[in-house]
């Protein structure tokens, strides 16, 4: 007979729904998440929306600058479109 785990132990989990907004919310947002996840899927619904793939990577790019910035290199936003 095999024994099994008692505990299972997620190190960084994926953020699998994640608004992080623009400007001064966006750095509260992915300081914390970063802290805590490893991955997240970034919604999004800005004003305007993301609908095309050049604002899915224009807002990439505004993430990952912030997360430079913040000195943060093992957190990767999952892109999407409205």
């Amino acid at each position: 007979m095999s024994t099994s785990p008692s505990k299972i132990e997620l190190i960084q989990p994926d953020d699998w729904h994640l608004h992080i907004r623009d400007g001064d919310v966006m750095k509260d947002v992915l300081a914390d998440t970063a802290r805590q996840f490893a991955r997240a899927i970034i919604m999004p619904n800005l004003k305007p929306p993301v609908t095309t793939v050049d604002l899915a990577k224009a807002y990439r790019a505004r993430i990952q600058l912030n997360l430079k910035a913040m000195g943060i290199s093992s957190f990767t936003p999952l892109m999407t479109l409205y």
